[in-house]
């Protein structure tokens, strides 16, 4: 009750004074990176050392789930999954744009701008961004609700995890304000991505339909789809969910491969090779870039800002990840939720990316000041130099839609589930409430500044949430070491037959719940 109070009383605020949040949020957002920002970089490269420890740790084989469990899924299914938790509204947003800003305006001593080295700095950047670091969020967050809720019978709040640390203490206040800060991290998580969603279909429409590209459209296609989210919810259609997400990873599919047969297919075979050698290459000083020196505006607006959007959808993506994860070990879950992920974003933005500065670097287009003028319509751009540019238009246009309902509607969901006390069934009045705060809550955000101001407002709200993932991860070593002592022979696993891991676990009860209907959908920023 108290989160959905404060909930209202900020989106009253914002339609009451609308300028006023703006700027609170422009300079809060400036406050929290400058003073903390190093912070959240060390707490990212820790989660993915985290990673590495876990996967190499005597604790690697330790089966998330009764010892007896079996993956309730294939491996092909699990990675299929993967994969589509890889894309979102995030990538086909930034596929274009965000390799094109660091061409333009490389980090400062790094290149040269609109050069070969700022055009490949910019995609190293991109796949820095969407890469391993911020699946090793999601990693720790999965493995622990995994742990706690299939090994240890706790129920999916985040608050479950910190027992080792706090006792019963987490039944109480501080319990509370726990799940209440992680369900402010999953509802202004969520809201850059509804506006990152909404500006591109509107600029879709304008290129299409020639629909005025502005903030005012852009609301009311977040009212427009808000709605459809809501009467999802109401009606319960998760399996309806469940298939526009998985057409939504096909069309993702076949847009990179559209992109292949018809662009420079020599130059971004070329690109994929050597976007992930360089990405590896330069993985640590990227890493440990904090701004000390000259690049701190460019850090904190951007490293700083990905590691925070991250960091707060945890919480959601992290009960996708564990709900499709049972029966596996930890060393599987985490090899697979931060490496193949990251590979898919890396040939993403090779393709996408590099389509978009071979055609500037070889003078066939502007593409850097059509990004400059509008991010919303990048890939929009490079589509108008190939065939089928309406088409794909449309495709695109789509895909972000799909994207759009399937992981609001699963969002909601989760938002419901933290605010029941972990209810695996959450009223429908509550999701809807949900789902109504997350439109309200994005809309006015739009009112008072756009992108920028939903921007700024998510990571000074989510930043804390920092503290909560740090106690996570040594909650989840203080457990393993008291189920597994040392000395203790933790048996090798065995691989699980086709029978024991049945297509599709949740077939067999007949209907999808509202956990399933979480990992029924591809929850990405």
């Amino acid at each position: 009750m108290p989160t959905a109070v404060l909930t209202v009383a900020f989106v009253t605020y914002g339609l009451l004074a609308p300028e006023s949040l703006g700027t609170i949020s422009a300079e809060s957002f400036g406050w929290v990176t400058r003073h903390f920002g190093w912070l959240i970089i060390l707490t990212t490269n820790a989660m993915v050392l985290f990673c590495i420890y876990l996967a190499c740790s005597r604790f690697a084989r330790v089966r998330l789930g009764a010892p007896e469990d079996r993956p309730e899924f294939r491996t092909a299914s699990w990675i299929a999954m993967m994969f589509a938790a890889g894309l979102g509204i995030g990538l086909i947003f930034y596929g274009v744009a965000e390799p094109m800003m660091h061409f333009t305006s490389p980090p400062p001593g790094v290149a040269e701008p609109e050069t070969e080295q700022a055009a490949r700095a910019g995609i190293d950047y991109a796949i820095f961004h969407w890469g391993i670091h911020g699946w090793a969020i999601f990693a720790v967050a999965g493995l622990t609700f995994s742990y706690f809720g299939y090994r240890h019978g706790r129920r999916f709040l985040v608050s479950e995890p910190l027992r080792p640390l706090l006792g019963a203490r987490v039944d109480g206040w501080v319990g509370h304000v726990v799940n209440s800060l992680a369900l402010f991290a999953t509802l202004f998580g969520v809201i850059p991505s509804l506006g990152l969603g909404a500006l591109q279909i509107n600029g879709a429409m304008s290129r299409l339909y020639g629909v005025e590209n502005s903030d005012t459209v852009a609301l009311a296609l977040i009212v427009g789809m808000m709605v459809v989210v809501i009467l999802s919810a109401v009606t319960g259609v998760a399996k309806g969910v469940q298939f526009l997400a998985n057409t939504a990873m096909v069309a993702s599919v076949l847009m990179a491969l559209f992109m292949v047969v018809v662009g420079p297919s020599a130059f971004l075979g070329n690109s994929v090779v050597e976007s992930m050698t360089s990405y590896l290459q330069n993985l640590l000083p990227m890493s440990a870039r904090t701004g000390t020196y000259g690049q701190g505006e460019w850090v904190q607006a951007w490293t700083v800002y990905y590691w925070v959007w991250w960091i707060s959808w945890a919480p959601f993506v992290g009960m996708f990840i564990a709900r499709i994860s049972r029966g596996r070990t930890i060393r599987e879950l985490v090899l697979g939720v931060t490496l193949i992920p990251t590979a898919v974003s890396a040939v993403w933005f090779a393709l996408f990316g590099g389509a978009a500065t071979y055609l500037d670097l070889n003078g066939i287009a502007d593409i850097s000041s059509a990004v400059a003028a509008d991010p919303s319509t990048a890939l929009f751009s490079v589509f108008e130099h190939y065939p089928l540019t309406s088409v794909m238009t449309t495709v695109a246009m789509v895909l972000v839609a799909l994207f759009f309902i399937s992981g609001v509607d699963a969002a909601t969901v989760v938002m419901g589930i933290l605010s029941t006390g972990g209810s695996e069934s959450p009223r429908r009045p509550v999701v809807v409430f949900w789902g109504v705060a997350t439109a309200a809550a994005a809309s006015v955000l739009m009112l008072a500044g756009g992108l920028s101001a939903i921007q700024s407002a998510m990571v000074v709200i989510c930043a804390p949430f920092t503290a909560i993932l740090i106690a996570m991860s040594v909650a989840l070593v203080k457990q393993l070491r008291l189920d597994h002592p040392e000395g203790e022979a933790i048996p090798l696993v065995e691989r699980p037959t086709e029978e024991q891991a049945p297509e599709g676990g949740t077939a067999s009860r007949g209907e999808l719940g509202p956990i399933d209907r979480v990992a029924a959908v591809a929850p990405r920023p």
